[in-house]
């Protein structure tokens, strides 16, 4: 059943072992760092109680609502009903938040989609699959994904150097698997579980390796140790920084310090032909809410960027519209390849309707690779005061704010208090640590750009191109098989 706001708070007040900036954290849900995208996640289980929003955040599952967000997708309708509860979601919260469950319980359908492959392979694990899917619809679980390792020197395997540079098992047991090594994740210190899956490592022909294991780690188990990096909330005033005080999604390196998955929570393990079937498979779902959240992104870079040349008066240049135009095709664009995506989606191998895969993974590739460039137009759009504005509390000074509203109040329809929100915002999504940090995670996040290169390249049907030139070039009929 779908969860209270105050259940899952209550859930993550764990004694967890968390740590940041040097100090364990006793109650994260009241930290400084992590408060912030805590109360985000329990206002959205809240959400889920109320009138206005229930019908679009949930649906009856027989008797019981369970979250929209976490229903196996077997028709166009269920990406459309997805879509909209995350636009209720943004609309409400007033921003953008990426790790809070839906982008990543996709990977599990995934799993659900492999496992006639994993039960080739070894058949102990497929209903694992299927309880834990239930469990985090029923439960309505935040279910995160741990992603990839520290790696270290990438030209060695992983056996050849400090063993836990990658997660493996390190022991077997009547109760389960021992696990050792690390993983980076983000929102794992706020989370209740994880699916471990594991990076491909190089493996080489290797039919066995203990580095090939998936799994679901629990948040608070014995052994897993959250080290986070210093978060964003707190530096300077929400006034000043209002993105990265209330949006930050803290990361967290994830220690596995010979921690117990019992066998009920194990997946796959050993066969490295199962890990790498899983990793090429991992984001055929998930990828759409990871895309739909850079729509979002790019909304907010055109609001941001029209706002400010309307108080400069500088919205009827032809410049700036060609700018605004530049802005509003690389939104559209990710829309259209969401939109296709739905309109062209396809029957997995497990019976669940995913998005039309080719369509999903160019969206993603035009969605991340432009990002950098669309911060950079909406940034000359805005200007150079977003980086010499003095902060809120020089506005408020009863010896600087008279001349502070003086030269930013613009006319009678823009006054200075607008004008510094406004630049305010701008900087924070543009210009700050917070706004780094965000273009960085959406470059990597998912994989790098080779790897988003290369599931289009494994998603596209060729046969189309190929068959259209050897027509029209007068190609014989036997090159078709050929090479």
């Amino acid at each position: 059943m779908i969860r209270t706001g105050q259940q899952y708070l209550d859930g993550i007040r764990d004694d967890r072992e968390i740590w940041i900036d040097g100090e364990r954290v006793k109650d994260a849900t009241k930290h400084p760092a992590f408060a912030p995208i805590i109360n985000i996640r329990a206002r959205m289980y809240d959400m889920q109680h109320e009138e206005k929003h229930q019908d679009t955040l949930t649906y009856l599952n027989g008797n019981e609502r369970n979250s929209m967000f976490m229903k196996p997708p077997t028709t166009q309708q269920d990406w459309w009903d997805k879509w909209r509860g995350v636009d209720n979601v943004m609309k409400d919260i007033g921003g953008v938040v990426t790790r809070v469950g839906d982008e990543t319980i996709g990977e599990m359908w995934s799993l659900f989609d492999g496992r006639d492959v994993l039960n080739e392979i070894d058949p102990r694990f497929a209903e694992n699959i299927d309880n834990h899917i239930k469990a985090v619809l029923n439960d309505d679980i935040f279910h995160v994904s741990a992603n990839t390792d520290p790696k270290g020197d990438r030209s060695r395997r992983p056996q050849d150097q400090d063993p836990d540079m990658m997660v493996h098992v390190v022991k077997e047991t009547d109760a389960g698997i021992i696990l050792r090594g690390a993983k980076y994740e983000t929102a794992a210190a706020y989370a209740d579980q994880a699916f471990l899956k594991p990076t491909v490592a190089n493996w080489t022909d290797d039919k066995l390796s203990d580095y090939a294991v998936g799994c679901i780690v629990k948040m608070n188990a014995k052994g897993v140790k959250h080290i986070c990096r210093s978060s964003f909330a707190g530096r300077g005033s929400v006034e000043d920084y209002p993105l990265g005080n209330r949006f930050d999604e803290v990361d967290t390196l994830m220690v596995l310090d010979d921690v117990l998955i019992p066998w009920e929570d194990v997946f796959f393990y050993r066969h490295t032909k199962a890990a790498t079937y899983i990793r090429s498979t991992l984001h055929r779902y998930s990828a759409f809410p990871y895309v739909l959240r850079i729509l979002y992104v790019a909304d907010m870079l055109i609001g941001a960027a029209l706002w400010n040349v309307k108080q400069t008066g500088l919205d009827q240049h032809q410049g700036v519209r060609e700018k605004l135009a530049d802005l509003v095709c690389y939104r559209e664009g990710i829309n259209a390849h969401l939109v296709a995506s739905i309109a062209q989606a396809e029957k997995s191998p497990g019976g669940l309707l995913m998005p039309n895969q080719s369509l999903l993974y160019a969206g993603r590739v035009h969605a991340c690779s432009n990002l950098a460039q669309m911060m950079h137009i909406a940034r000359e759009l805005c200007g150079g005061q977003i980086c010499v504005t003095p902060n809120v509390a020089q506005f408020r000074n009863a010896d600087t704010s008279g001349w502070l509203n003086k030269f930013y109040s613009l006319n009678d329809n823009w006054q200075a208090e607008d004008r510094r929100k406004l630049l305010a915002f701008a900087r924070d999504l543009l210009n700050s640590d917070y706004a780094g940090h965000r273009l960085t995670f959406v470059q990597f996040a998912q994989a790098p750009h080779f790897n988003h290169l290369n599931a289009v390249y494994h998603s596209f049907d060729f046969s189309g191109p190929l068959d259209f030139v050897r027509k029209a070039a007068g190609l014989s009929e036997q090159v078709a098989g050929g090479r």
